[in-house]
């Protein structure tokens, strides 16, 4: 073979890969339009829902990228057949949702339309964040009896502000905070904890947007059975009666 032909061999082999396994499916995964189905087939809802990617979500899913969040954080809540995500402490969704019950789900497709770029992740260094904003609102803010905005905050500033946490591996992003003279009464969104000289610190419009973005992050709506690819709940099979017993003063055939 000549080295011409062996270039060209090269070449194809790599593109076809590529074009198959990134090509195609990135074209398809941009122009996604919402399902919609009949009744029977969806469980009660006929539409796709899409959560709202518009505003400061939007601006802080940016923040979220361009500080390498996706770097250890993940976003895909995997099959069952693919990994334990499902089992794992509300990751999912919530399992004991006041108003909803089981909440819980796999990530499909759709929970990425409207994103210009989806934060997937690359890998697990901390907890996956594809719920975070349930788990914040319905979880650790009430048992800290703090505002969820307010918990996420103090997280960023200081990831390893309580004792139960000081194993985290999160790092601080104190410079989407401000240090600022106080004046009258604190600001909604100051720290616990004071800053240099008795100033407030107070998170800056990245953290806000960030923080926003954050508290997003609840995909655990109903979908259509076609996309919940959880194993069904097979359905108990009603007890068989039991066989009556012949009567004894029954005459012998």
């Amino acid at each position: 073979m000549s080295f011409r032909n062996f270039i060209l061999s090269l070449a194809a082999s790599f593109g076809v890969a590529w074009l198959a396994l990134v090509i195609v499916p990135y074209l398809k995964m941009r122009s996604m339009e919402p399902i919609s189905l009949s009744e029977d087939e969806v469980s009660g809802t006929s539409v796709v829902f899409n959560p709202k990617r518009a505003g400061r979500i939007s601006d802080g899913a940016e923040v979220y990228a361009e500080n390498g969040c996706y770097q250890c954080h993940t976003q895909l809540v995997r099959p069952t057949y693919a990994g334990n995500d499902m089992f794992r402490p509300d990751w999912g969704g919530l399992a004991s949702d006041e108003d909803r019950g089981d909440t819980r789900r796999e990530t499909n497709a759709f929970d990425f339309a409207g994103e210009k770029y989806a934060n997937i992740g690359v890998a697990r260094l901390g907890p996956d964040l594809s719920n975070l904003g349930r788990r914040v609102t319905a979880v650790y803010a009430i048992d800290e009896e703090i505002e969820p905005e307010l918990w996420l905050y103090r997280h960023l500033f200081k990831p390893r502000w309580l004792p139960e946490r000081r194993q985290s591996a999160c790092p601080s992003f104190a410079f989407l905070f401000d240090q600022v003279e106080v004046k009258g009464n604190p600001a909604d969104e100051t720290l616990p904890f004071s800053g240099k000289d008795g100033r407030e610190i107070v998170p800056k419009p990245a953290a806000k947007a960030l923080v926003s973005y954050l508290l997003s992050l609840k995909k655990d709506q109903p979908v259509p059975a076609a996309l919940n690819f959880a194993p069904a709940q097979a359905e108990p099979a009603p007890a068989a009666a039991p066989a009556s017993a012949p009567a004894e003063d029954a005459p012998a055939s």
